[in-house]
């Protein structure tokens, strides 16, 4: 049983036409995440991108990774991240112990984040592990042209707020036992806290991508 790093990098983005081959830093968006997960040979066996596309398929053999061809109709706008990985372990015909999912859209991670969270998960009985970071936006709703607080009420300072985390998606260990659940990570999964620069980068559109290239050039030069 092996340790493996999957990397989802369809082909069809709508916002941002042909991002997961974009030169980001020069080289493409994928690159980065499969560069990120060879870093790591003593806990990542091998690596894989799952694509449909083949121009992502060139970028992934020129880097170094295996390939797992996925059919169009689990690469489509509406397609759940676990039929990916589903489908990736039934390639692999039950060799695989875990899944490090690897986004494309989040190719900037702290050095040594991989690491720090397998050390957490192994020495736990979870079953799976996600990203998360702290927010400090005051959040609220809107209702009948109101505007109604959420976590805070109004003139309290944001040093006050109660601590709320979101899913920042650096990275996910998900196990065969939670895919079969049609889940990548389960309720009882390991929220690990990530707190740098990078928890915000997510790139969909244009916008995104430029922020992406300006921390290339301040932090990876």
């Amino acid at each position: 049983m092996k340790n493996i790093a999957l990397i989802p990098a369809r082909g069809g983005s709508k916002r941002l036409a042909g991002k997961n081959t974009k030169l980001l830093g020069g080289i493409p968006l994928l690159a980065h995440s499969i560069r990120y997960a060879q870093q790591f040979p003593e806990l990542i066996d091998a690596v894989y991108v799952s694509t449909n596309d083949p121009a992502c398929k060139a970028v992934a053999l020129e880097f170094g990774a295996q390939v797992l061809d996925r059919p169009n109709e689990l690469a489509t706008d509406d397609s759940p991240t676990y039929t990916c990985l589903q489908h990736a372990l039934l390639q692999l015909e039950n060799t695989v112990k875990t899944i490090c999912l690897l986004q494309p859209t989040n190719p900037l991670r702290p050095a040594n984040l991989m690491s720090e969270a397998y050390a957490v998960f192994s020495q736990s009985a979870a079953t799976s592990l996600f990203t998360v970071s702290r927010s400090h936006q005051k959040l609220g709703k809107i209702s009948d042209h109101c505007f109604y607080p959420f976590n805070y009420t109004v003139g309290q300072r944001s040093q006050d707020l109660e601590p709320l985390y979101f899913e920042n998606g650096l990275l996910y260990i998900t196990t065969p036992a939670v895919l079969t659940q049609n889940l990548v990570f389960s309720a009882a999964a390991i929220p690990f806290v990530v707190e740098h620069p990078f928890e915000q980068i997510d790139i969909d559109t244009l916008a995104d991508f430029e922020y992406a290239e300006y921390m290339v050039q301040k932090h990876l030069r």
